[in-house]
């Protein structure tokens, strides 16, 4: 067969897909919900704001009943009309059946499977996640309303910096910058529960309910005999303030979240369920966080069980209560509530608090409204999940956040009409599984970059080349031979979910095994020079690749979802400009002689420790954060037109302090809001796409600072967007910046400071300067 064919089959697919999908569609049974039959309570008064009626609710339950709703699976309550409940579904990257309340076993047995996380962030388009967003709350309210779902409260994102390369869950989390981190937080779970991109959101009505997990300091799995369950996170006021923190900050008071998630985790001591300060302080008092807390699961059982925080079960539970956690993940507390209320250590307000905002959530999302399928969201059914548009989503999704590391020589892309033969290799290559990551649901459509590529290449040969990405067994021979007999050579290589996942962080940097050995031999035997193609969510050590003239091209396709195989192949031959960037430095394998516990971001040049990320990473790296390449040219200028910093000087009121180095600032806390607006400014971009091919190019806004004392980054994100440029084209890309929030610092305590001085803002290679001078 042709590969034009092949390629009509590939773009088919989806909807050769829906077709099966709706032939085998059959009426399913009504969601599970309350208030259908006319009711004189108050909890089922629509009228009525919802905080009261979830409190009369609360009111009418018995003390048994109370206990037995603090589990994620909270069983049925007959005599009030309450149906039992699962709080505990996922949608990570796609509406997934990896919890307990969601299944894709019935007539709908598919969901639209985006990229993997890590590779979606590499876009830095904040108005695709937000639509990725929009498509899950969508799709997720299709299978509740098609009755295969008992829960509409999904545990995603995961927004915890990528700290460290070798944390098995990176691939889950938007990367290593904490502003970047926050931004996509936010959009994603407006998207998820139906609020507008930006503005005011309402709050009483969710479409889907969205969870930032986990609360806080969580980025270890399992090293070297280290848990996440026993381990103790010792982090700074500072790095808490500037680094673990704003992401669950922005998730909260720009995204409106209705979900948080405390982690397996001690910080400083304190496991974090069972932490006041963190959980009702911070996030309760000071952002105004308005829905319900979840442990993650087991966690309050592991207080007592594995750290030894807790000396009973009961104490476990008044711990977690009295801090203002909600339900758990696991059955600890119903199985010791009551004993632990017995004991008087905890009291009927604590139960009642907790269940006061479960119930308002399951409110909020409409189950106490009647039928669902009746409410706002009811004409939401089966045929919107795996729709054209969604899957459309999909492949962009995964287009756009294709990483170009290396492209000597023009080796890409590739020409349909010059390719006569292609040798694809590497246990990477013809395995869709693979493509999706973790968290996943099963995906609407299944192609992998073997059988994409076949439809460009006629004649096209795969060999595995090693038993799988570990490569501990090889069959470079048969390798080498076919990428000596083919015209073009694709190597598919990199990582699985056996080096990194939960619970399984990686100990090296480079590629597993024989990986290496592989593709050197492969890339002497090959014609041309190769390809090399990663799929991976952690970073790898390939600097033998980058310096290897028979290895033209390098490819960063992440975990690309559903339609990675054939955005890779788009991509190799053009039909795709690549503009993805990285979001997380990639390091040299000597970086895993730091350990992993060491919380610490800023470096330590008095003992070696060199720092953690593009902001304090002070060592040599493969790649930097930010990097990637295009097949067209782009230059950044400020234009002077449109950028128009305001005066820095003549804020009253204001007392400078000096710290121990002499560094003079300001506390941004003092300055106030009014003070603080009046300093914000546009700064305008001028981008221009240079040729040969349109292309959608990310437009990053750094901050730097003359030098990196008091703690300073070395240089730090403070805008990012997404623009599509066709060739020659140039476009104005507006910032709005804010100095009490870009140019401020995070000081040993933690407090927020703008240093006096000058604070460079940075695009490109062009960059001007501001004094800051009260």
């Amino acid at each position: 067969m042709g590969r034009r064919t092949h390629v009509v089959l590939a773009a088919a697919a989806p909807a050769l897909l829906l077709v099966l999908l709706r032939l085998h569609m059959a009426v399913a049974a009504d969601p599970p919900f309350s208030c259908g039959a006319p009711s004189s309570a108050a909890f089922c008064d629509r009228r009525l704001p919802i905080e009261q009626r979830a409190g009369d609710l609360v009111s009418k339950l018995t003390l048994e009943e109370k206990i037995s709703q603090l589990g994620d699976e909270s069983p049925a309550v007959d005599r009030l009309g309450v149906p039992a409940y699962k709080w505990w579904s996922e949608a990570l990257h796609g509406v997934a059946n990896a919890g307990r309340g969601v299944h894709l076993d019935g007539p709908l047995r598919a969901a639209t499977s985006f990229p993997q996380v890590i590779l979606t962030a590499a876009s830095f388009n904040p108005h695709l996640w937000y639509r990725i967003g929009q498509v899950i709350g969508t799709e997720a309210r299709g299978v509740y309303n098609n009755g295969q779902a008992e829960g509409l409260t999904f545990w995603a994102p995961n927004i915890n910096v990528f700290r460290d390369p070798r944390w098995g869950r990176g691939q889950e989390t938007p990367g290593e910058d904490p502003t970047m981190t926050g931004k996509y937080a936010a959009v994603f779970v407006r998207g998820v529960q139906g609020y507008a991109i930006s503005g005011a959101i309402n709050s009483s009505d969710l479409e889907a309910s969205a969870c930032c997990k986990h609360f806080t300091a969580y980025d270890l799995e399992n090293w070297k005999g280290v848990t996440r369950f026993a381990f103790d996170a010792k982090v700074t006021e500072q790095d808490l303030a500037d680094t673990y923190n704003p992401p669950f900050k922005s998730c909260v008071e720009d995204g409106g979240a209705s979900g948080i998630m405390c982690s397996y985790n001690r910080v400083n001591g304190v496991p974090t369920c069972a932490d006041h300060n963190l959980l009702s302080k911070t996030a309760r008092g000071d952002w105004s966080f308005n829905g319900y807390i979840t442990s993650d699961c087991d966690a309050v059982a592991i207080i007592h069980d594995v750290q030894g925080y807790a000396k009973a079960p009961e104490d476990a539970v008044a711990d977690v209560l009295k801090a203002g956690m909600d339900v758990n993940c696991g059955g600890y507390i119903q199985t010791h509530g009551v004993s632990a209320y017995q004991q008087g250590k905890i009291t009927g307000e604590d139960i009642d608090r907790a269940l006061r905002n479960l119930f308002a959530i399951r409110m909020r999302l409409g189950l106490f409204n009647g039928n669902p399928k009746y409410n706002r969201y009811g004409n939401i059914r089966a045929d919107q999940v795996c729709k054209k548009e969604h899957q459309d989503l999909a492949l962009q999704a995964a287009q756009d956040g294709i990483v170009l590391l290396k492209n000597d020589a023009g080796a890409l892309p590739l020409s349909k009409s010059k390719v006569s033969s292609v040798a694809v290799i590497g246990p990477n290559g013809n395995n869709a599984s693979l493509l999706l990551g973790n968290y996943f649901g099963p995906p609407c459509i299944s192609v992998t970059p073997f059988q994409a590529l076949q439809g460009y290449v006629k004649d096209a040969t795969f060999v595995q080349g090693c038993n799988a990405a570990v490569c501990n067994v090889s069959n470079i021979g048969e390798a080498v031979h076919a990428a000596s007999s083919a015209d073009y050579v694709v190597l598919f290589m990199g990582l699985d979910q056996n080096q990194e996942r939960e619970e399984v962080d990686r100990l090296e940097l480079g590629l597993p095994g024989m990986q290496e050995s592989l593709v050197n031999k492969v890339a002497d035997a090959a014609k041309k020079p190769v390809i090399l193609v990663l799929l991976c969510g952690g970073p790898v050590d390939v600097t033998f690749a980058k310096n290897n003239p028979k290895i033209g091209a390098i490819v960063w396709a992440g975990y690309p979802g559903q339609a990675g195989g054939i955005a890779i192949a788009q991509v190799l031959f053009g039909e795709h400009n690549p503009g993805g960037r990285l979001p997380v430095t990639w390091y040299p394998k000597e970086f895993t002689a730091v350990p992993m516990t060491d919380m610490r971001m800023r470096a330590d040049p008095s003992t070696g420790y060199p720092g953690r990320t593009y902001r304090f990473y002070k060592g040599k790296t493969v790649y930097n954060f930010g990097y990637g390449l295009s097949y067209s040219k782009y230059s950044h200028r400020f234009a002077s037109e449109g950028t128009k910093p305001p005066s820095m000087s003549g804020i009253e009121g204001l007392k400078a302090t000096a710290s121990a180095a002499g560094t003079v600032s300001y506390d941004v806390e003092e300055m106030g809001a009014e003070a603080c607006d009046r300093l914000r400014f546009p700064a305008v971009v001028r981008v221009q796409n240079h040729g040969p091919m349109d292309g959608r190019h990310p437009v990053l806004l750094f901050l730097r600072w003359p030098n990196a004392t008091d703690g300073r980054p070395a240089s730090q994100l403070i805008g990012f967007q997404s623009v599509h440029l066709r060739a020659d084209e140039a476009a104005h890309v507006e910032f709005e910046v804010s100095p009490c929030k870009h140019f401020s610092r995070a000081a040993e305590d933690g407090r927020k400071v703008i240093d006096q001085g000058s604070h460079f803002v940075k695009v490109g290679d062009d960059e001007f300067e501001l004094s800051f001078m009260a």
